[in-house]
């Protein structure tokens, strides 16, 4: 198995890789997955935000707090 993968990373010089990784930047296909991981990405980190904001409600209403307490605390200042 050794054997087989030594012969075939012998064909892949290091300029033939530098010089696919140069054309793939330049495509437009990678630029089109680029951006849908990005969006991806983003729509997971706005779920985490949300999830821990709905846990933080969780506790602020078991701990009775309302949203007007804020309001409260702002006019007494």
């Amino acid at each position: 198995m050794a054997d087989n993968r030594k012969s075939r990373d012998l064909w892949l010089t290091d300029a033939k890789v530098e010089e696919e990784i140069a054309k793939l930047r330049e495509s437009e296909y990678v630029a089109l997955a680029r951006a849908e991981e990005r969006q991806r990405y983003r729509r997971r980190q706005y779920l985490y935000q949300l999830r821990n904001l709905e846990k933080r409600g969780r506790k602020l209403a078991e701990e009775g707090w309302t949203p007007n307490e804020e309001d409260e605390d702002d006019a007494q200042t």
